[in-house]
């Protein structure tokens, strides 16, 4: 697993292992999300849920985003976390919480710009999430959820509106967007 693009490009992050614990995005994958928001990047406020090694928020700090809080219930993860964001040299710009996500939802300040989720597969976390997470994404924001291909997502979630969905195989992206006003 490593950086693809940007100030750390090329570096190599540290993993947990199994992939029980964590499951790192292909390349492939990781490519295309940020090639979906390649202009949305830069300066943005990203945050990274489920975390797992923080390689989706490293991403984005790589490639510009301004902050990066990184969150994960985890004890070993956010471990791994902090250590790839030192390794990585972007540690100035991350935030690091150890908390279940629900949770750290009911107190999040935000604004977001953008949103990455890739949560445990099977077991409905994205449509528990969803909801809970719509106050935190900024107006034009995009929130950006990894899944299993056959996992059922809602077209609309308050003001989170499904605009497309990628398939990677066994994987599904799909990409909601803020409407509304301020």
């Amino acid at each position: 697993m490593r950086v693809i693009a940007g100030s750390a490009r090329g570096k190599v992050l540290e993993a947990l292992p199994g992939e029980d614990v964590t499951r790192p995005t292909i390349d492939r994958v990781k490519e295309a999300m940020f090639s979906s928001v390649q202009f949305l990047v830069p300066g943005a406020r990203v945050l990274d849920l489920f975390a797992g090694s923080g390689q989706l928020g490293i991403e984005a700090l790589s490639r510009g985003a301004k902050s990066c809080t990184f969150v994960d219930r985890s004890e070993d993860a956010i471990r791994v976390v902090t250590n790839n964001c030192k390794a990585a040299r972007v540690d100035r710009q991350a935030s690091i919480r150890h908390s279940e996500a629900l949770s750290f939802l009911a107190t999040a300040r935000g604004p977001f710009d953008l949103v990455l989720l890739d949560p445990p597969y099977h077991h409905d976390t994205l449509q528990e999430v969803l909801p809970a997470l719509e106050h935190c994404v900024a107006q034009g924001g995009v929130v950006l959820c990894e899944s299993e291909s056959e996992a059922e997502l809602p077209e609309t979630v308050g003001t989170l509106h499904l605009q497309k969905q990628y398939k990677y195989g066994k994987i599904k992206v799909s990409r909601y967007e803020r409407e509304g006003q301020e």
